[in-house]
């Protein structure tokens, strides 16, 4: 009988040892993993996704070549169709732009960029919103009512507005910046606008924590209310932002996009999915279709794509579809 619990216990350690070890099947065995398994359209779009982040990071190695070396480019080669028409040629799978540029490899560096300055702008909306909600939540008063105020008041101006309006400022300001500069200057006027939802989602969740039992016990055994809010209040309210911030990838990727196309987004060196665009859209009503119709899918895959993940934490998330 002894070595039979003997036996029981060490194969439970050995499950336990197993799952510490591998983070991934304990994910997917948890109640989020559970809800990604069954749901098709999550595991789809996390395909997608995959696909796209794993081009962009790798395309140094993935890329058939480097678009943005003039020195390799071939102005015979410029606008080619794609390798399936008639025209087409099989060294440019998707054909090229009327610079030569081969279209298959300016989509992954273009892609990369892209995904750089989104998730760039989110974290930096994020840890500004969350910041500025839980003090809004938790301090309460004048300084609640004033951030509130703030929040409404950026809520007032379109985003894109005044995404335009500093990144021309930017321009302005700093005419001969260099790349590292100018993207620092396109992320911050992205985010300038995106933290707001992030301050008042935290902000609403806080009122309510900081009204619980487990923060009142805090407060009246002496913890300091900066250790409060950051080991108590924030990981409570972590489900919402986490969803929300999904969400706002999509939309800081077609916000960057769309102040490429209009010329006041990343320098013409580095062009993005929104550039691509732009270039295109020259060329789109004297037949050479593909050299906008593509930056312009693959731009929607990843915006749909992230969306769809982000609808599925939301509902993975909620313990009331559980």
């Amino acid at each position: 009988m002894l070595a039979k619990l003997a036996a029981i216990e060490a194969n439970s350690h050995k499950k336990d040892s197993d799952g510490m070890s591998n983070p991934i099947s304990r994910w997917l065995n948890s109640d989020v993993g559970y809800s990604f398994r069954q749901s098709k359209t999550a595991m789809v779009a996390a395909f997608i996704a995959v696909v796209f982040i794993f081009c962009a990071v790798f395309a140094k190695w993935v890329a058939p070549y480097n678009p943005f070396d003039a020195a390799s480019l071939e102005l015979m080669d410029s606008r080619l169709p794609p390798a399936w028409s008639a025209e087409g040629s099989t060294k440019y799978l998707l054909g090229t732009d009327d610079q030569g540029r081969d279209i298959l490899s300016a989509l992954m560096y273009g892609t990369r960029i892209s995904l750089v300055v989104g998730m760039a702008s989110v974290m930096l909306s994020l840890v500004v919103g969350v910041s500025l909600g839980l003090i809004a939540g938790f301090r309460g008063g004048w300084l609640d009512a004033f951030l509130m105020r703030l929040c409404d008041v950026m809520l007032s101006f379109p985003a894109i507005l005044v995404a335009l309006l500093i990144a021309g400022v930017g321009r302005a300001v700093f005419p001969d910046a260099d790349d590292s500069l100018a993207f620092g200057v396109l992320i911050i006027s992205i985010s300038l606008t995106g933290w707001v939802q992030y301050a008042r989602t935290v902000r609403g969740t806080t009122l309510v924590e900081r009204n619980k039992e487990y923060v009142q016990a805090a407060r009246v055994t002496g913890v300091a209310p900066l250790r409060i809010m950051l080991r108590h209040v924030l990981p409570n309210v972590l489900g919402p932002v986490t969803v929300l911030a999904t969400i706002q990838v999509a939309s800081a990727i077609i916000t960057e996009a769309t102040l490429s196309f209009l010329g006041v987004g990343v320098p013409p060196t580095s062009p993005s999915l929104g550039t691509l665009i732009r270039i295109g859209n020259d060329f789109l009503f004297s037949g050479e279709w593909w050299i906008t119709i593509f930056p312009g899918l693959t731009l929607v895959l990843i915006a749909l794509s992230v969306n769809l993940l982000g609808d599925w934490l939301r509902d993975a998330l909620n313990p009331r579809l559980r």
